[in-house]
């Protein structure tokens, strides 16, 4: 069974990923976010991001902003084995 906190896990890192492969720091993230409505502070971005907690409205506004790659399930099983 896994866990709440593995899930959460799972969403961090799939978020730090994309951030990572675009070079998008967490300002820049809020910058994009603002570009489309979203008012979200970097300080606000990273506490939500690094714990893996946001609502998946938030989820995929910020897959979004970073024209995230598609979220395949092999990764998120992949990213569940490693934890």
């Amino acid at each position: 069974m896994t866990g709440k906190n593995q899930w959460r896990e799972v969403v961090a890192r799939l978020v730090k990923s994309e951030m990572s492969m675009r070079g998008v720091k967490y300002q820049g993230l809020s910058e994009r976010l603002a570009e489309i409505g979203v008012k979200q502070s970097a300080d606000n971005l990273r506490n939500k991001v690094n714990k893996g907690i946001m609502g998946a409205d938030l989820f995929l506004q910020i897959m979004h902003v970073l024209n995230a790659r598609p979220v395949l399930m092999t990764d998120v099983q992949d990213i569940l084995g490693e934890l």
